[in-house]
């Protein structure tokens, strides 16, 4: 539980040093540079929640005078609105209520600074070892499945996510096995010829693990480092996508034994609760390994992070903050936070 006491020494202060432009250390390297330009990626991708986030929560901060259990409801009502999910909104309404009696708080900046280094502690949960996209490490192709609804950017993803690796230096290839939805392949076609990459695909209607196969041989074959593999994606029929993907996934462990190394499920994040239930779905049929959190320029929706993190224990990968290649980042929670709290800090 925060300490009070303890609040603006800790990470809340670190975030608004970053934010200010106090951190002096290494200001004019390349690294500094690099991870500037990174962070100017999650202010643009987050500006339309931090907006809303802040000026809903300051607004309502400047309307109460004593904190009581009305203003604790009101301020559950609130996180709900913002999209960090019901069980999320409860449990740090109860613990900003508990901490809030044990210290007698009753100044409204330090309550603030309470509940913005609450929500950042909550991100920062993220940011554990398999927070990270898991790199390839033997001589075998690493393969990255790509599961989520249609509509979620799952493609798009995928040709963007083909691109950084492509320019980190390694060699990555492109499997279309969404075979029930032409669009699907051409739209990946597309994208391997704008990235230069070779895309496996198969006719219309075939079996996708067949083209899966077809893929993982080429791979192998051609020493590639990455094989990313784009699904379909019809939660309206369930048993059947279920045993789809467990085709997949077996078709994949008898070519290499230790993949897929990656199972990420895509969701629209400018959706809210709903792609927390997206999330609890897709969770039921396959074994996931992380998120791809699209769209979240486009919406002021972002605080969905939270509920997805809270409830379900999935770590987010990857990030779409805008329409550009170098728009899809991996998630930071450091980052994430300066982007989503600044309004606040």
């Amino acid at each position: 539980m925060i300490k009070i006491g303890e609040v603006v020494m800790g990470l809340f202060n670190k975030l608004k040093e970053k934010l200010l432009g106090k951190t002096e250390e290494n200001k004019d390297s390349e690294i500094t540079k690099k991870d500037n330009d990174i962070q100017a990626t999650y202010d643009r991708g987050l500006k339309k929640t931090s907006n809303s986030l802040g000026e809903k929560l300051n607004s309502f901060l400047a309307q109460f005078r004593t904190i009581d259990e009305d203003f604790f409801d009101d301020l559950e009502d609130l996180l709900i609105e913002a999209d960090v999910g019901y069980e999320t909104a409860e449990l740090l309404t109860d613990e900003l209520r508990n901490e809030a009696k044990l210290k007698n708080v009753k100044d409204s900046k330090l309550l603030k600074n309470v509940i913005v280094e609450k929500l950042v502690e909550l991100y920062e949960q993220n940011n554990t070892k398999d927070s990270k996209l898991i790199l390839k490490t033997g001589d075998m192709p690493a393969v990255f499945l790509f599961v989520g609804v249609n509509g979620a950017g799952k493609t798009t993803t995928i040709g963007k996510l083909a691109k950084k690796l492509k320019d980190a230096g390694n060699s990555v290839m492109l499997v279309a096995a969404d075979t029930f939805r032409a669009g699907a392949v051409e739209q990946l076609k597309a994208w391997g010829q704008r990235v230069d990459v070779q895309v496996i695909s198969g006719n219309t209607n075939a079996d996708p693990s067949s083209v899966v196969y077809e893929g993982l041989e080429c791979a192998v074959n051609n020493h590639i480092d990455y094989l990313l593999v784009d699904t379909a994606g019809r939660l309206q029929n369930k048993v059947n996508l279920m045993n789809e993907l467990d085709k997949i996934n077996r078709t994949i462990h008898r070519k290499i034994p230790d993949q897929p190394q990656e199972i990420l499920l895509v969701i629209d994040g400018s959706t809210g609760q709903n792609a927390l239930n997206q999330a609890k779905e897709f969770d039921k049929t396959t074994k996931l390994t992380g998120l791809v959190l699209t769209k979240l320029d486009g919406s002021s929706k972002g605080g969905i992070v939270l509920a997805i993190r809270n409830e379900m224990s999935l770590p987010v990968k990857l990030v779409g903050l805008g329409e550009k290649a170098e728009d899809l980042a991996e998630f930071d929670a450091e980052k994430f936070a300066i982007g989503l709290f600044h309004e606040l800090i």
